[in-house]
């Protein structure tokens, strides 16, 4: 599951169409949950993720098994599922692990990525320089800031380095989006991504890995100044 849509504000921010009825459904209420359109803490409701999103009540079932392994749901005997809190503590610990292989992650990217992907990188560059950030709401921009890192993880050409990734970067936007409106520079956070991703295209390992980690530290700071 992993190509990008035309808008990375739509519903789907994975990069390939799932191609399940469960794979649909994890990705439906992943996204939700991450941007917090399910509240923290919120109990799930699975009935009526089914109605609204068309699917039956199994794969609905089989995605919050799913996303109880990765830590954004909890159920609870006799009592349902729930999405998990937010927890700024965590922000240590996710920042930890993305410092440590998101820079990896852009450097075999750069080393490594055929030239389809870097193209692919390059464009949506050019397409993140294009937007008018000042006038996107912080969500909007908080999707383009996915787009990118999926698009990279991919790129990095290792499914094990993406999964361990995504899950963190996962977690890590939640923890954003329960700052967004205190931060001042979250449009200039976003296009910090022109940089990295050009580099990534042009095969410069160096610059890419060290851009990357600038990145992942920076918003962590960025979180830690508004608290």
């Amino acid at each position: 599951m992993t190509a990008l849509t035309d808008s990375p504000t739509g519903t789907t921010m994975d990069f390939d169409a799932p191609v399940s009825l469960a794979d649909r459904a994890y990705v439906a209420i992943r996204d939700e949950l991450i941007m917090l359109a399910i509240p923290p803490l919120a109990p799930i409701d699975d009935d009526a993720i089914s109605t609204r999103t068309g699917l039956g009540r199994t794969p609905v079932r089989e995605a919050l098994k799913r996303l109880e392994t990765e830590r954004l749901v909890v159920s609870y005997p006799r009592r349902g599922t729930f999405a998990t809190a937010v927890d700024i503590s965590d922000l240590r610990d996710v920042s930890e692990i993305r410092t440590a292989l998101e820079p990896l992650a852009a450097r075999r990217a750069a080393t490594s990525a055929a030239p389809a992907r870097r193209a692919e990188l390059a464009a949506l560059a050019d397409r993140i320089a294009d937007l008018e950030t000042g006038r996107m709401t912080r969500t909007e921009l908080m999707h383009w800031d996915v787009a990118v890192h999926r698009s990279m993880y991919r790129a990095a050409g290792n499914p094990y380095l993406a999964d361990t990734l995504t899950r963190y970067h996962n977690l890590a936007t939640r923890i954003h989006c329960m700052f967004l409106d205190r931060m001042a520079q979250v449009g200039g956070h976003v296009s910090e991504h022109c940089t990295m991703l050009h580099a990534i295209a042009d095969g410069d390992a160096e610059q890419a890995e060290r851009i990357c980690r600038e990145h992942v530290t920076g918003f962590e700071r960025a979180v830690r100044a508004v608290l």
